[in-house]
């Protein structure tokens, strides 16, 4: 594959607002993600690297490119809620409600993961930690196109590994852009990495925790939950 934006190149775009992405944009994604590739990606937060979370090769190559640390899990996003509902049949009923409250939204969610779903994302150290962080974008009118992929994506922050956060893709670096196989130009994003929030011991005890400060506040996320 060679880089594909809305050009023919991976030149990074400098829009002050949102770009609309096509249905061709959407299946150009699905093509490269099942094809074994690496796309750059807008989201509702930042710009993502993405690629399958089933594909040891494009894994590695994920991580190589931004120098994140192999051992490193990261989160596995759907681009609808359905289809995360649906991969996920062993989550309880309480947990269950509490993706339905949150999501879509500009979250990931660490969740118990007793069956080892997407373990070369989730566990690719290989310790059987057992935690999935799941990402459902909500994906507003100009990124609405994307609901149409109903396989899920490996999903990190379109960065050097501790780098900052890309808002916009003149931000992602060019290393990643030009190494990409595919390059999707989003416009400008709102350029705040996601909330994480742990749901591990939610299932049995209805506890949550705010491990990363984001886009929602913990006083929503707590009105959403309790």
């Amino acid at each position: 594959m060679s880089p594909i934006g809305h050009s023919d190149s991976p030149t990074a775009s400098c829009a002050d607002g949102p770009i609309l992405l096509t249905d061709a944009d959407a299946t150009r994604l699905r093509e490269c993600l099942t094809g074994g590739g690496v796309a750059v990606i807008p989201t509702d937060t930042v710009y993502g690297l993405a690629c399958d979370p089933l594909s040891e090769p494009a894994i590695r190559r994920l991580y190589e490119l931004k120098g994140r640390p192999p051992a490193k899990p990261s989160a596995v996003m759907f681009f609808a809620l359905e289809p995360a509902l649906a991969a996920l049949p062993g989550l309880g009923l309480r947990t269950q409600a509490a993706l339905t409250a949150l999501l879509p939204g500009p979250v990931t969610l660490l969740l118990p993961n007793p069956d080892g779903r997407f373990p070369l994302a989730c566990d690719p150290a290989g310790d059987g930690t057992g935690v999935l962080g799941l990402r459902v974008p909500l994906l507003h009118e100009s990124l609405s196109a994307l609901a149409l992929i109903g396989n899920p994506a490996m999903q990190s922050s379109a960065n050097l590994s501790g780098g900052p956060d890309p808002r916009r893709l003149s931000d992602v670096p060019l290393k990643l852009r030009e190494g990409a196989d595919l390059v999707l130009d989003g416009g400008e994003l709102s350029g705040t990495a996601s909330t994480v929030i742990d749901l591990t011991e939610y299932e049995l005890t209805g506890a949550w925790r705010m491990v990363r400060e984001g886009p929602m506040a913990a006083s929503a996320v707590k009105s959403l939950l309790e």
